[in-house]
């Protein structure tokens, strides 16, 4: 092959880049078979240059190979695959699910590695231990569950206490989803071709997919469809949405934000997400409550200024509100919600808020709602499993027929606002603890409040979230790790100059 070796990129450290749906996968497949003038053969052996490449990377003492071939495109990528390992030495075992039917590439690349000398081996056959598995059963292709005979060979393969490499995506996975059809392999790593499929970032994926790379299979830079994508964003985005303030900004520059929350019971809620739009940079932070809980919201951070009742003045003075945090869904809460119908600018809704607003269906262009799946049901009446099967249509729905700006919390949390959609690739399931959400409630707040839109307020919100729980779990580790402890990350989070940089001046200093 007259080109250079593929490039292969580990996600976790490359971003930003843009995930694609199947169809447009499939699309962007043809294109560049188009653009480089390559037949889909040709493209196949490119991606089993690269996974000859990864299995070298990734465990340079393998040398005995087990690769599983379906009988389509993804099993091809296989077979090319075990010609190549077997030239260059490795012990290669090929166990065939089925044979590709005549006159697709992929049967080109089976008969291609039976001509070399290679053969196939049943299921039943296999004998040892390999140093490797490498999945390339399934590929992109299925959206309905899987039938027994395959979930019985994702089984067996699952059970073997070997490392797994998973080609373009794990088989069984849903590929726009990221919800296993009846079951799915657990890979180690897995080596996305083309583009990164949606599929691997969001619903169930994590736990499916390992560490994550992708090889484009081009062979110079192009820049087709990546504006059709879905936006996949880590924290580097916060350096342009965030810059260093101006060195004569006052605290009415920074914004003003009102909390209403915090019913009989619930101080917790309302006082972390207020002291979340503090350390995000709000300039001014008030918070209504039940009267019980005045003394523990504001015990320990006088910063927190008390609103007394949300009357008509209350309500002209925020840039933004937040509702929902410990608000409770009793005649309190559902008193403040009704005081609160009124308000017309910019309003994150999460929480109470949220079941509140389900029972009093309305839609608005001025607010970001933050539901997690549970939430999500309530608003779409549905159940939790309906939201996740399907997250991406989920969240459009919601949009539709909320309004506003949706942020869809999760593995892989979704924001869309009608037009653009972007998932947030920050956190780790150490965030699974109460709390959490009503601090990514006051930091969306506090960066609403400091000019940016809705879109951008939501997409770096959940960034800085994400990431501050990614330094907190880095220090301390997951399990065990409370919404409070977020918050001495989230304020170097937020002047992003100053901690990408790594400096101990001024955050504007460059």
């Amino acid at each position: 092959m007259n080109h250079s070796a593929p490039v292969i990129t580990n996600i976790c450290d490359s971003l930003p880049h843009y995930s694609w749906r199947t169809e447009q996968i499939r699309l962007m497949e043809q294109q560049l078979i188009a653009t480089q003038h390559l037949s889909m053969y040709q493209l196949m052996q490119r991606a089993g240059e690269a996974l000859l490449q990864m299995v070298r990377s990734g465990w340079p003492a393998a040398r005995a190979l087990w690769i599983f071939c379906g009988k389509g495109n993804n099993g091809g990528d296989g077979y090319v695959l075990a010609k190549l390992a077997r030239n260059a030495g490795y012990q290669v075992v090929v166990v065939a699910f089925d044979e590709p039917v005549p006159g697709i590439p992929a049967e080109e690349a089976r008969r291609d590695w039976l001509k070399s000398g290679g053969h196939c081996t049943e299921l039943n056959a296999l004998t040892g231990k390999p140093d490797l598995i490498v999945d390339a059963l399934l590929g992109i292709g299925p959206s309905t569950p899987l039938r027994s005979e395959l979930l019985a060979w994702i089984q067996f393969i699952n059970r073997q206490a070997v490392p797994i490499l998973s080609v373009d995506i794990p088989s069984g996975l849903h590929a726009d989803t990221g919800m296993p059809l009846g079951g799915a392999i657990h890979a180690a790593t897995t080596l996305s071709f083309v583009g990164l499929k949606c599929g691997l970032l969001t619903g169930l994926a994590a736990d499916y997919i390992g560490k994550l790379y992708l090889a484009d299979l081009k062979n110079e830079h192009t820049d087709y469809c990546d504006s059709g994508g879905i936006q996949v964003m880590n924290y580097d985005y916060l350096y342009h949405w965030l810059p260093s303030r101006a060195r004569t900004a006052h605290k009415g520059d920074c914004g003003k934000v009102l909390l209403a929350g915090g019913g009989p019971g619930m101080p917790g809620a309302i006082r972390l997400a207020g002291e979340a739009a503090l350390r995000s940079g709000a300039g001014l932070v008030r918070v209504f409550c039940h009267p019980d809980n005045r003394s523990l919201v504001f015990n320990g951070r006088p910063e927190l200024m008390l609103c007394l009742a949300l009357d008509p003045q209350a309500l002209a003075w925020p840039d933004v509100l937040i509702t929902g945090p410990g608000l409770g869904t009793d005649e309190w809460g559902q008193t403040v919600w009704q005081s609160l119908l009124s308000y017309n600018g910019h309003w994150v809704v999460d929480a109470d808020g949220l079941n509140l607003l389900a029972l009093t269906t309305q839609k608005r262009q001025n607010w970001i709602l933050t539901p997690h799946p549970g939430e999500a049901a309530r608003l779409l009446r549905c159940t939790i499993d309906d939201i996740q099967n399907d997250r991406f249509a989920a969240i459009q729905e919601l949009q539709h027929r909320y309004g506003g700006v949706i942020l869809l919390k999760g593995p892989g949390t979704l924001i869309y606002d009608g037009k653009q959609m972007a998932i947030c690739t920050e956190g780790n399931p150490g965030m699974a603890s109460g709390g959490m959400g009503d601090v990514l409630s006051g930091i969306i707040a506090a960066l609403l409040a400091q000019g940016l839109s809705l879109f951008q307020a939501a997409c770096c919100g959940a960034l800085l979230h994400g990431k501050a729980a990614n330094e907190v779990a880095k220090a301390s580790g997951e399990r065990g790790m409370l919404a409070s402890d977020l918050f001495f990350w989230v304020q170097r989070l937020a002047n992003p100059q100053r901690y990408q940089h790594g400096k101990n001046a001024d955050t504007n200093t460059e």
